[in-house]
Formats: C-alpha cells, structure tokens, sequence
C-alpha cells in the first residue's frame, strides 16, 4: 500500500483516483488564509522515489486512468521532471486518461507556452487554479503572490497549450468593507479569461492563520454572515452575463452553506432563482456543524 507524506490534500473531485506525491508542500505557501502546507518544507521528491511511487501504484491499482499529482505544487518542477514522472504512468497505467495537479499563477507564468503544450501532450491536462479574488488590493493583501493581469495571462496560455483549468473563487476574502470590489474584480478577470470550471468556497479560517490574515488589513476585518455570502454569490453570478466559454459551476465544498450546481452563463437565471430562495429562507441551508475545509 502507498504510504503518504501527511498530511494529503486533493481537490473533491480527485477522491477516488490516483494520487501520486511528485513534491511536498507549497513552493509558495504563504498566502494568509492557507494552512495547508505550513508543517512541509517544500521538497522535489527525487525522480527514483515518485517512480518507484508509480510502480507501487500500479501494482494495487493496474486499471487506474485519473492521476493526481501531489503535493501544492507539482507544476513547480521541472518540465523534463514532469515529463519522465507523466512517461513513466503512461508506461505503468494502460488505461490512464488524465493527470492532474494544482497550480500557482506563477507556475503559469514561468512554464513557455511549448512547455505547457508538451506536458498536455503527455497527458497532463487538468490544472486546478486558485484564482480567489480578481480586486488586485486584496490579492496583495492576501499575500497570494499574484496580480489580475498576471493570471489573466497565465490562463490564456493554458487555453492555447489546450489544458482545461479548474478555478476557485473565495466567497467572504474581503469580509464586509471590500466585498463589492472582490466581487467585481473577479468577475472582470473572469469575463477575460478562459476556464472550463468555477467552484466557489467560503473564507474558512483555521486557528493557526487566523492572526496573520487578519493582521492584513488595514482595518478590523468583520466576517461576513450566511445571508452576506449568498449576496456576494448573487452578484457573482448575476454578472457573469457574457464567458469566453461555456464553465461548468459549482459550488459544492463542504465550506459552502449552499450548494449549488449548473453551467455559465447558460443556468444563471436558475441559479439566482435558488440563491433568492435560500435568502428567503425557502431552500435550506447547509448545518453548520458539516461545514469545512
């Protein structure tokens, strides 16, 4: 049986394929709201130990065709890394359709457009982007290490590499005073560049982040209520009008007190129906007790 590097996160949708750990932790890994990495050093797994990984994987589960590349950042190595590691479960994995990975917007930003083509050749084709905002104050204020334009730029350059991009947004990132501009900021980078996929969470502190996010703002930041979030989702969606592409939309993580799910533009109007339903207090909301990250 794999043995994992704990902890181990996965996007939702990865639970039931292949996971493989090609690095540890996030090169990054100092965005204020993430507490995900922060007990890992970030780490290259040497190319031997991943492979022997893959071998092992295969031996347990020789008809696997979904991969997921761990930890935060496995885009961060190499590109001729990456290709032997995607050659290598091409080889082990007859039946492998896809691999996948999270990405920085700076991973975007430093792979070429020819890197990003190879690696979609071999295989790896699903990216999972945390956009968070689009309002270029509070991405400083976050400390994501990214700019609109810079991931503007970086996700039209997966779309011509012909990568599928799997984004998330972070409903309440502003807290009362800013969520107006975090809104339409997002939207606006949102109309301008191609994703296939939009989740969209709700801000989840844990305690041991909670002081430097928090410290990051200029003024005392007031979290903002159920009712508020679906507002923000409201306006959200509302202006989503016009996408360079059909985007599949849900909003199904566990931190979210709606659930909800349909495709953009095409469902809008479905789905502003069933976010005024919940603020009416017709469609049920999610126990806070199932909520989390």
């Amino acid at each position: 049986m794999l043995k994992y590097h704990m902890p181990l996160y996965r996007p939702p949708s990865e639970g039931e394929n292949l996971i493989i750990q090609a690095t540890l932790g996030c090169s990054f890994n100092r965005c204020t709201f993430c507490s995900m990495y922060h007990e890992k050093t970030y780490t290259e797994r040497s190319i031997d130990d991943v492979l022997l990984d893959i071998d092992q994987g295969a031996s347990e589960w020789s008809n696997a065709s979904r991969v997921f590349l761990a930890d935060g950042d496995a885009l961060a190595l190499p590109t001729d890394h990456l290709i032997k590691i995607l050659d290598h479960l091409a080889l082990r994995l007859p039946k492998l359709t896809r691999v996948s990975c999270y990405a920085l917007p700076a991973n975007l930003l430093k792979k070429s457009l020819a890197e990003l083509t190879l690696l979609q050749e071999h295989k790896l084709n699903l990216l999972y982007y945390g956009i968070e905002s689009g309002h270029a104050p509070l991405l400083k204020t976050i400390h994501k290490g990214a700019t609109p334009w810079g991931m503007e730029e970086g996700l039209l350059k997966a779309e011509q590499a012909k990568m599928k991009i799997s984004a998330t947004v972070v409903l309440g990132l502003a807290g009362q005073d800013g969520w107006k501009e975090h809104i339409d900021g997002t939207v606006e980078l949102l109309k301008k560049a191609p994703i296939n996929y939009l989740s969209t969470l709700q801000l989840f502190l844990d305690d041991s982040v909670r002081p430097q996010f928090l410290a990051g703002f200029k003024s005392a930041f007031k979290f903002q209520d159920d009712w508020a979030i679906l507002t923000e989702q409201y306006r959200l969606i509302e202006n989503l009008t016009t996408l360079p592409k059909r985007v599949i939309f849900r909003s199904n993580h566990a931190s979210n007190a709606l659930a909800l799910a349909g495709n953009l533009p095409k469902d809008r109007q479905r789905l502003l129906s069933e976010i005024k339903a919940a603020q009416e207090g017709t469609k049920s909301l999610r126990p806070d007790f199932l909520r989390g990250l």
